[in-house]
């Protein structure tokens, strides 16, 4: 669980987090992120276990301003599935809602 401002939090399997291209966002472009895209600290999804047919990274699920890490033994709902937002959010099956 990627835990943000203000409570807001994020949920993630482990094997997203484990990927190459998943990343903890400190820069960008060689500059540090601003505020509005994160500061200090943003996570950035880059890769869906078992979507190789992907051409290009579906940033799915990355907390701006990121402040903690939780590691879990199971899954527990974010701060927009517990809204009612679906928990896999497949935008290309179109999965927006629980």
């Amino acid at each position: 669980m990627q835990h943000a401002e203000y409570g807001f939090t994020v949920n993630l399997p482990l094997e997203v987090v484990l990927q190459e291209n998943f990343l903890l966002a400190t820069h960008f472009n060689g500059e540090p992120i601003s505020p509005d895209h994160g500061y200090p600290l943003r996570g950035v999804v880059g890769a869906i276990p078992g979507r190789d047919d992907l051409k290009s990274p579906y940033l799915w699920k990355g907390a701006k301003w990121l402040r903690g890490l939780e590691f879990m033994s199971r899954d527990r709902l974010g701060f927009w599935e517990k809204a009612g937002y679906s928990n896999s959010a497949d935008i290309w099956k179109e999965e927006r809602f629980a």
